[in-house]
Order: C-alpha cells, then sequence, then structure tokens
C-alpha cells in the first residue's frame, strides 16, 4: 500500500511539472517580439532604455539589431524588420526600389559631434578645420594646436561609400552643406559607428565624426567647435549648431504592437525614458525644430515636428 502510494505522489509530480512546462512554453509562444534594426546611434541614444522599460511594462519584448542607418531603414521597408532605427531620413527620391515607402517618426535629438582619444591635448576646432580634416588637407595635430602627430582618420564604411551613412549623410549636410562631398580615400574605415567609437577609445591620435547621443557614453573626447562645447545644454539651447533628428522608421503607417509601442514612446513616459537616457527629447528640442534647416521628407512623417509644416522643406542642396 505504501508503494502504491508513493507511485500515486510521484506521478501527481510530474504531471504538475509537465503541466508548469507546457504553461511556460505556451507563454513564450504567447510574449510578442518586435524586431529592430538601426543605427547604433539611435540604439544607444534611447532604444536600449526604451526597449527595457516597454518590456516591463507591457511584457512585449523588442529584439535590437544594429548595424547603420540604411541597414535600418532598407530592413524594415524590406519586411526584415518591424521598424527601424536612423539617424538621417530615407530618401526614397534617391533610392525608390530601397528606401519608399517609408514613415518616420521624429523621437529626439542629436548632434553631429568630433571625437578624439581622451589623452589627445587638443580640445577645440574650428569648423573649416573639422571640414579640412575629414577632406584630407590637414593631416597633423600640429596644425590644429596639437603635437606633431599624424591624424587617423576613421569614418564609416558603406557598400558603396559613406556618404549615406547616418553621421556621413548628415555631416555633409550640417558641416559642409553638400550631401555629396567626398572625404579623403586615407581614412580607416568601419561597418557603423560603434567600431568608430571603440577605435577612437583606443588609437590616440585619432579624429572622427560622430552623434553626441552615442559619444556621451564613451571613453572619446569630445571636441569643441569654434569655442563652443558640444554639451547636452549647449546643443538643446541651439548654441552648438550641428544638432539633428533621430528617428524611427516603419513600412507604411504604423500598426498593431509597433503603432502601440511607438505611441507610447512618443508620450510622456516614452520621452521620459529618452531623457533620462541623456538624450534630448521633443519637449526639450521643441526651438531646435524652428531652427533646423535640414528638414527633408516632412510629407512622409508620423508626428511631425512642432511648428513645421508637414512638406519637404526644399532646402536640399
Amino acid at each position: 500500500m505504501h508503494g502504491k502510494s508513493l507511485l500515486h505522489h510521484r506521478l501527481l509530480i510530474a504531471a504538475v511539472l509537465l503541466l508548469t512546462g507546457l504553461a511556460g512554453l505556451l507563454a513564450a509562444a504567447e510574449r510578442t517580439t518586435l524586431i529592430w534594426k538601426g543605427c547604433s546611434i539611435t540604439k544607444i541614444a534611447f532604444m536600449v532604455g526604451c526597449a527595457r522599460a516597454y518590456e516591463a511594462k507591457t511584457g512585449v519584448h523588442i529584439e535590437l539589431v544594429g548595424g547603420g542607418a540604411t541597414l535600418g531603414i532598407r530592413s524594415t521597408l524590406a519586411g526584415d524588420a518591424d521598424m527601424g532605427g536612423t539617424c538621417r531620413p530615407s530618401r526614397p527620391d534617391l533610392f525608390p526600389d530601397l528606401e519608399a515607402g517609408g514613415v518616420l517618426i521624429h523621437a529626439g535629438w542629436d548632434a553631429i559631434c568630433y571625437i578624439t582619444h581622451p589623452e589627445n591635448p587638443v580640445t577645440d576646432i574650428t569648423a573649416d578645420q573639422a571640414r579640412q580634416i575629414l577632406l584630407g588637407e590637414i593631416t597633423n595635430w600640429q596644425e590644429v594646436g596639437g603635437p606633431d602627430q599624424p591624424i587617423f582618420l576613421i569614418n564609416r564604411r558603406q557598400d558603396e561609400d559613406d556618404r549615406f551613412s547616418g553621421v556621413g549623410y548628415m555631416t555633409r549636410r550640417l558641416l559642409f552643406k553638400n550631401p555629396d562631398v567626398k572625404y579623403a580615400d586615407r581614412a580607416i574605415t568601419f561597418r557603423d559607428s560603434g567600431l568608430v567609437e571603440r577605435n577612437v577609445e583606443k588609437i590616440r591620435w585619432s579624429f572622427a565624426a560622430d552623434g553626441f547621443a552615442s559619444a556621451c557614453h564613451r571613453q572619446v573626447k569630445i571636441l569643441a567647435v569654434d569655442g563652443i562645447a558640444c554639451t547636452r545644454e549647449n546643443i538643446m539651447a541651439g548654441r552648438y549648431p550641428f544638432f539633428r533628428p533621430l528617428y524611427l522608421i516603419t513600412h507604411g503607417q504604423p500598426a498593431g504592437e509597433v503603432k502601440r509601442f511607438i505611441d507610447w514612446l512618443l508620450g510622456a513616459e516614452g520621452q521620459a525614458v529618452v531623457k533620462a537616457e541623456g538624450t534630448i527629447n521633443l519637449a526639450e528640442g521643441r526651438q531646435l525644430a524652428l531652427q533646423f534647416k535640414a528638414w527633408e521628407q516632412l510629407d512622409q512623417f508620423y508626428n511631425p515636428p512642432a511648428g513645421i509644416e508637414r512638406r519637404d522643406s526644399g532646402d536640399r542642396p
């Protein structure tokens, strides 16, 4: 009798464990997962924090895959991601087969900055010097007030060129006012901003253009430009001139869980997380929207910037 009771007890435990396991599998199967692909700057600027906060609130997991702004735009529009992150606008006029049909969601603000190794004694350059370094016309730190050391220019690499990386495109738009300018061929190139930043951390005499929202989390020196420090406060006030929007992108108008996430992100709770991550949120950057002169594709915005008409700016050089 004791043996039968023990057997019954063991069978009961096994049944409970089996049911518990099945319940766990069902819960995992029912859990919603969204795929986000995009630039490492947007990822670090707010997506890591927002994905974590949104999952804690809703149980919806957002898988984050870096690799660049162009990847974020094109993967999303090809159906390989539910949404993308980009620090440049899509350009359906130039790439109708790859970048048409997107809807841009303005989520926060960043700025193009110029970075070097923390031990480099140079702290300030002029905008013209930044142009000359990127063009290969200045090649030694001595030419900008530093020691007699070569400048190791670090840049992004695309399949064709770097003009349509997020940083490459917006640096050309904001610093050169020319999206087609060609940088020096001698640059050391990497696939995305994360790799650029990690190598600037290692190479003492390096120089790279970058995004502030990402660079401020790295062990790099962010150079002042024309005597104006690239800080959150100076960007937010419009004193530092090279500010730019950060976007999400969807294929067509957002719907379902993607729309719920975007509406949360644009609401008070999501924008509080953007701010907590150190990025300038939409309310803080309200005046930047009016000062920014490089708006593009405004007819494709989910949330047009406050005070800006929903139309293309016509300011494209």
